[in-house]
């Protein structure tokens, strides 16, 4: 665990995980808006063999879970989003100086709130990633996915780097 910091360098910390989620769900936003502004709905563009621009709205979450229900899951997800949110900044203010943990939960922070913006906004999320080889397809997602899925890689490491650290 790291030493205790004084209050001032702590504020300052937490203030810079904070800073990245918002530059996260800056950069979100701004990938979406571009590919919104160039791509029709459903409208895809080859780049490479293995990857396609697309433009798919999902009122679903991941892998489109429960894309086809009738409008609740707008709110729910919403909720969860923020109601984690709210756990994920009071940890980051616990353990501010605990540098890979914190680094895991901004970037959860930011791809939550930028997929939030989204659902407030539109009612869906706007996903344009799409990767493939051969016939096999992932389903498309976007750059708050990325972040999520970055800073859960980034959180289990964290453990296991601890769970390593303490003598048996």
């Amino acid at each position: 665990m790291p030493e205790r910091l004084m209050s001032g360098q702590t504020d300052r910390l937490w203030l810079a995980w904070l800073a990245l989620s918002a530059v996260v769900v800056m950069l979100d936003q701004l990938s979406k808006q571009l590919m919104q502004a160039v791509l029709l709905p459903g409208q895809s563009v080859r780049v490479t063999p293995f990857f396609d621009l697309v433009l798919v709205l999902n009122p679903g979450a991941a892998f489109s879970f429960l894309s086809s229900a009738p409008g609740w899951q707008r709110e729910l997800f919403i909720g969860i989003a923020l109601v984690a949110s709210v756990v994920i900044v009071y940890l980051m203010r616990k353990h501010a100086g605990d540098r890979l943990f914190c680094l895991g939960l901004a970037l959860i922070l930011g791809g939550a709130l930028g997929n939030v913006v989204d659902r407030l906004h539109l009612g869906a999320v706007v996903d344009f990633l799409y990767f493939h080889v051969a016939q096999y397809y992932w389903p498309a997602f976007n750059l708050a996915d990325s972040a999520i899925t970055c800073g859960a890689a980034l959180l289990i490491w964290d453990s296991l780097r601890r769970s390593r650290a303490k003598p048996a």
